[in-house]
């Protein structure tokens, strides 16, 4: 099983070799079973790497991240087939009933606010957690009066003040983007690696966005960084910031009865929703809880 996020942060070559991602640097060689890796995140923009590696890489359908001169995820490597039956699987997205789409939407919501109001009530913010909770209530097919919306709103203010909004340019926000990037660019890894485009979204229908269901399946791993982003409380996005955002992905949670690593939990999940798309069952779905 794949498990490793390997993340480059310096100048140096990237090779295969004998299976092995091979990595030349100033300060000597060394080698990563590909087999053992999930993600590949490139940081530095001096990275020069070999089209063997990007096709074997694109192959065992790991994910790879580049990142823009500002060490934010810019780009990532996705297969042009991810599974055998693709062209199957392409005909059975197109065909997504709409009612499903709207029916599973507002459980991947609530499963969201839910997550949210929990959170909450761990920072001791007990009222605005019980307005989350009430918000649960009101629910409509495909979220018609937009809860997520309102509940977006009261959440980030009471995690980070009344005055915070997500459009400011400040380190609790490039946190916040860079850490929903990489779980993004994992739900997109399962997608794919499941036969299905990202590009057709079952809420989000972005024309300019080619992630739009990917966008839809990773709205309740958001409060994975939420959490890291309120506990660590950073006044800096730096290097390290950088690394704690991208070991969430190390972090363990529980789904369908099990401990997993939360890059597997993506997998299980992302799963999950695809079949419950195709076989028109809400009942499919499996959402990770905290409790180990």
């Amino acid at each position: 099983m794949s498990w490793r996020t390997v993340v480059i942060t310096r100048r140096c070559k990237l090779d295969l070799k004998m299976n092995y991602l091979v990595v030349r640097a100033e300060e000597g060689v060394s080698r990563v079973f590909l087999d053992e890796i999930g993600t590949l995140l490139i940081e530095n923009t001096a990275v020069s790497i070999t089209g063997c590696l990007l096709a074997e890489l694109a192959a065992k359908k790991i994910k790879v991240i580049f990142c823009d001169g500002k060490r934010n995820p810019c780009a990532e490597l996705v297969p042009c087939y991810g599974s055998h039956d693709c062209s199957r699987k392409l005909e059975q997205q197109i065909g997504w009933k709409s009612a499903v789409k709207d029916m599973i939407w507002s459980e991947i919501v609530a499963e969201k606010i839910r997550k949210q109001a929990i959170h909450l009530r761990e920072r001791d913010r007990q009222e605005e957690a019980a307005l989350l909770e009430r918000y649960l209530m009101e629910i409509e097919p495909a979220d018609a009066s937009n809860r997520e919306g309102h509940a977006a709103k009261v959440y980030f203010n009471a995690l980070f003040g009344k005055d915070f909004t997500r459009a400011e340019d400040n380190a609790v926000n490039a946190a916040l983007n860079y850490g929903y990037s990489i779980l993004l660019s994992a739900c997109s890894r399962e997608i794919v690696a499941n036969g299905y485009l990202t590009q057709l979204g079952i809420f989000h229908h972005n024309m300019f966005n080619a992630f739009n269901l990917s966008c839809d399946l990773v709205e309740p791993f958001r409060i994975l960084v939420d959490r890291v982003v309120k506990t660590e409380d950073f006044r800096i996005f730096d290097q390290e910031a950088r690394k704690k955002l991208v070991n969430i992905l190390n972090d363990q949670v529980k789904i369908d009865g099990t401990v997993q690593y939360v890059n597997q939990a993506i997998k299980i999940y992302c799963k999950s929703v695809l079949d419950a798309l195709s076989e028109n069952d809400v009942s499919l779905i499996k959402f990770y809880s905290y409790e180990l």
